[in-house]
């Protein structure tokens, strides 16, 4: 009777259902910082280089008229949508990084490691433009450089917010949380569920 008491005791201590398991969400949140830190890197080095390198010079096709390298600098948001906006544009990026960095805290999934990760990244590279660049901080113009026809000048931080947004909503539409568990029907129990990347 002791013995199969003490035997209770260390299944209820050690067993936790695996979205809960700290090392899994460990590695998890070493993925999202990694493709954030990476993807932030890639679009600090290409705006540097595109400044460096397109300043002063005529468009340069890289794919015929389908992928043209354009430096233009924009002071407000995609599409240049809101340029009298800067500062209160600056004050929404520095908030969103904060929400990103707060809901990875409670990453149970490798899709939204991912998709998190990319999207830090992308509001990092533009909010650090934001910050440094000309005319002054809060008000930095974003540096965009490529072109596609028929669409507004880019750069790799908006294709990063870009592919985060599509795979944020799959994992929505999967019905995945943050933490790696779908959302509940009536008959579930959440704290059984099993995690989902």
């Amino acid at each position: 009777m002791q013995a199969a008491r003490g035997t209770s005791l260390s299944d209820d201590t050690t067993s936790q259902p695996a979205h809960q398991d700290p090392r899994r969400r460990r590695r998890l949140w070493a993925r999202f910082a990694a493709v954030a830190l990476v993807f932030y890197a890639i679009d600090v080095v290409s705006k540097i280089v595109a400044v460096d390198r397109l300043t002063g010079r005529e468009d340069i096709p890289v794919v015929g008229d389908l992928l043209v390298l354009h430096l233009t600098r924009n002071p407000g948001a995609a599409f240049s949508t809101g340029t009298e906006f800067t500062e209160v544009l600056s004050c929404i990026a520095i908030a969103a990084v904060g929400i990103v960095l707060w809901l990875s805290r409670r990453l149970g999934s490798a899709g939204w490691a991912f998709g998190l990760g990319l999207l830090l990244a992308g509001v990092a590279g533009n909010l650090t433009d934001r910050l440094l660049r000309e005319p002054g901080p809060l008000r930095g113009h974003v540096i965009d450089f490529l072109m596609l026809p028929n669409w507004p000048v880019f750069n790799i931080a908006d294709m990063c917010i870009n592919v985060a947004a599509g795979v944020i909503l799959i994992q929505a539409f999967r019905g995945v949380r943050v933490d790696g568990t779908r959302e509940s029907r009536e008959h579930d129990d959440p704290e059984t569920q099993e995690p989902t990347e």
